[in-house]
Parts: C-alpha cells; sequence; structure tokens
C-alpha cells in the first residue's frame, strides 16, 4: 500500500471530478493490497472481542461508497448483483452501520468476492465521477443536515470514511504480521 506519485499531476489544470476520481483510486488500491493473500480466517480474525475484522470493514466501506454513489447517481447500487453471492445474514440493503458485535462476527466471505465486488464499486464510481461538471458538485443533495450537504461534501465524505476504514483494515493486517 502506499501513495501513487503523480497521480493526479497530469500538467494541467485537473477537474474535480478527476481529483475525485484519484482520492476513490488510491482506496481502491488499498483495498486490494489488504486483501491480497489472506485466507478466510484471517479476514474474520478480531483483535479484541469488539474490533472489527479486515473483511467486514473492507464490505462495509464498499457497501457505503456503493450505496452513497448510487443514491447520488441515481442508479442501482451494485451490491444487488452480489447479495445472494455474499449470502449474508443481514438484509439486503444493510451496509453495516449500527451493526452490533454478533452480527460483525457472522461476517464471512473470501477475499476474491470482497475484491470482486471492489471493482465493481470502483468502476461504477469512477463511470459516474465521468459525468460530473465542476458546477454539479455544488447541488444539494441531502437536506437533513445544517447546512444542507453538497453533491461534492458528500463524496469526499465517502472518500474520507473508505479511507478511513481502509486504513483500520491494514491496521488489522500488520497485527497478524502479513
Amino acid at each position: 500500500m502506499g501513495a501513487r506519485p503523480g497521480r493526479a499531476s497530469y500538467g494541467r489544470e485537473v477537474t474535480p471530478s478527476e481529483l475525485l476520481a484519484d482520492a476513490f483510486g488510491r482506496t481502491h488500491d488499498n483495498v486490494l493490497a489488504v486483501l491480497d493473500g489472506l485466507t478466510d480466517d484471517e479476514l474474520r480474525h478480531r483483535p479484541g472481542p469488539e474490533a472489527n475484522p479486515i473483511g467486514w470493514l473492507v464490505w462495509h466501506l464498499l457497501r457505503v461508497q456503493d450505496d452513497h454513489v448510487a443514491g447520488v447517481g441515481g442508479h442501482d447500487q451494485v451490491y444487488v448483483d452480489f447479495v445472494d453471492r455474499f449470502d449474508l445474514p443481514y438484509d439486503a440493503t444493510a451496509i453495516g452501520y449500527g451493526q452490533d458485535s454478533d452480527e460483525v462476527q457472522a461476517f464471512a466471505a473470501p477475499a476474491a468476492l470482497l475484491a470482486e465486488y471492489a471493482d465493481a464499486v470502483h468502476e461504477r464510481t469512477l463511470r459516474y465521477l465521468d459525468t460530473l461538471a465542476a458546477d454539479d458538485l455544488d447541488r444539494v443533495v441531502d437536506e437533513h443536515w445544517d447546512p444542507p450537504v453538497t453533491l461534492g461534501v458528500r463524496l469526499v465524505s465517502v472518500a474520507d470514511d473508505d479511507a478511513q476504514h481502509v486504513g483500520q483494515a491494514a491496521y488489522v493486517r500488520g497485527l497478524l504480521g502479513r
């Protein structure tokens, strides 16, 4: 894992969509690096009784990204094509928010499936970002907050949440000596 040197240095003015794509691309690269070579047991390892395991953290960050990008983009979530394959004991609309320790413990999915879902979510995110003009980022997407949340703020929030969770997953991987 690590930074992508020069990824956003295009030698020209970078559009907001390109900058966001770069941020989501870094998370995607880090997700794949975290998953690389892990066994099912390692994906489910909890370093403490209430700690989140790598597999659940990755699934959660992907579910949040998938849910939020689909919500602002007005398209179906990628997860509709994956929910049966994951075969988790959760509601099909679950994204991990508010799950208790027992629900987190029940998570089980192989690294290959998580990586496939990660690729699909990333591709959908990039396709959506490619449709945006700079002015689109000022559109209000959630009036339940004060001030209301714009599309730009929502996308940065998702990118930040993703980065935090992939960092947590990398930390747990490091605790495993991997």
